[in-house]
Parts: structure tokens; sequence; C-alpha cells
């Protein structure tokens, strides 16, 4: 009989522990949702923590941290007007593997045309910010490609000639440096899957160095040809004090095609 009673005085203290175990909530646990609810949740991740620096010196070599989605930017789609809709079908990307190199029409991989702004963050390589009291170098390392931001008061031509990387002018607001640029052909891609500009493309950079570490970039693109409203899209940069810009150049890159046979 007494052993009786210790098995059920046994039984009610598991009971007892697990009941507890079960009600207890845990303030450190993630909320128990599936993972596109618990992102939604947490929003954009927050700025890496670093020691303060002046905010007006952009000098250095930069590696992009979050932003970056592969193939193109993190965050929603654009609106494409029936002009972009229909561009876009045109496009035979193989960075999404749809095609593969040797059927690929994107102008980098095909032609080696410059790759273009803003598509020359989707490139996973660093970039050097050279300051001069006349203007701000961007030396990106894929394809060794350079832009030069002018600070020294002048606007934007009035016969500006089109290029690949546009015509840029910047100005300080604030601690936010504005990169306006405009004067675009219409030769390259707003991003690796293939989404169109026109020569009417306007893109504007706002940098904000924010700590010593870290540099945030938001871009806008506008054009009414090919986008139905804007397209915002975001970077974070890292610090890397201790790297050097190399050498690429895209002629190489052809022999890229051997790896898929």
């Amino acid at each position: 009989m007494q052993k009786n009673w210790m098995l059920v005085i046994f039984v009610l203290i598991l009971l007892a522990f697990g009941s507890a175990s079960l009600f207890a909530q845990d303030d450190d646990a993630p909320p128990q949702q599936g993972g596109a609810a618990r992102q939604q949740m947490r929003g954009p991740a927050p700025p890496v923590p670093g020691p303060p620096h002046d905010p007006r010196d952009l000098a250095g070599v930069w590696d992009g941290r979050r932003g970056y989605g592969g193939a193109t930017f993190r965050g929603p789609a654009p609106e494409l007007t029936e002009w972009g809709q229909q561009q876009l079908k045109l496009a035979k990307p193989s960075n999404n593997g749809a095609y593969n190199l040797k059927e690929t029409n994107d102008p980098i991989l095909t032609t080696c045309l410059p790759t273009g702004t803003p598509r020359i963050y989707l490139q996973p390589v660093p970039m050097q910010v050279i300051q001069t009291p006349k203007e701000v170098i961007l030396l990106y390392e894929h394809d060794h490609t350079v832009r030069y931001v002018f600070t020294d008061g002048r606007k934007h031509p009035e016969d500006i000639t089109p290029t690949y990387m546009g015509h840029s002018i910047g100005r300080w607001d604030g601690d936010i440096f504005v990169v306006d640029t405009a004067g675009f052909n219409d030769k390259t891609w707003l991003d690796r899957i293939g989404r169109p500009h026109s020569d009417q493309l306007h893109v504007v950079e706002r940098f904000h160095r924010i700590d010593q570490n870290n540099l945030e970039l938001d871009i806008t693109m506008e054009d009414p040809k090919a986008l139905a409203k804007p397209w915002n899209v975001h970077f974070g940069f890292a610090l890397h004090p201790d790297w050097d810009i190399l050498e690429s150049a895209c002629p190489d890159n052809a022999n890229f095609a051997d790896f898929e046979k």
C-alpha cells in the first residue's frame, strides 16, 4: 500500500514539472511563427555597432554587408511600365540559372560592357572611396570601374553625353552625401535579372557613414519609360581598412564558360 502511495506522489511531481515547462515563457525565445513572419517583425537589420567617426569622411575600402540579394536588390520588386515588362521578357539572365553563359544576352557577360549604375553594387566585390577637394572617386573592383562624382558645384551639362555609368554630381545634406546621376545610355540593366532602363534613367544615391565601420546607402531609381514609379533600394557596407582593390578584367571571365561543361 505504501508503494502505491509513493508511486502516486511521484507521478504528481512529474505532472507538476511538466506543466511548468509547458507554460513557462522564455523572454529571449523567438515567436513560434514562420520564417517570413519573423522577418517582417524584425524589419531591416540594425546598424552594426562601432566607434564614432567623422560622417563626412567616406574614404576607405567598403564591402557589402546587407542589401545584396544576389541577382537583384532585396525588398519589393519594382513596378514596370508596359515597355519595361516587354523588355524584361526579352532578357536571358544567367544569374538565376535560367540560361547558361553561352545562351545569355546579359550585356556584361556577352560583350563586357560596363555594369552601369546602380547594378554595379550587385557585383559581389568591394569598392574604394577616394575624396579630393574637387570630387569623390568611386573605384569598384568589378572590371576596375571608376566613377567621378564632382563636388565643385557644377551642374549636369545641358548637352550631356550618354554613358554607361552616367554623369554624377555630389553635395552634402547634413551628414548625408547625395549623389545625383543622369545622362545614361540604354545599354545596361538595372539588375542581374534583366530589368531594363532607358536613357531617361535618373539615379539618386544617399551615402551615410553612421560610424567608423559602417556605411549606409539608399538608392532611388526613376525612369518614366521603364518604371511605373520610383524604385527604392538599400545597401549596407562594412569598412575593411586592411583590404586593397584588386585588378579585375571582364575578358578573363570568358573562361568561366568552361565550368558549365
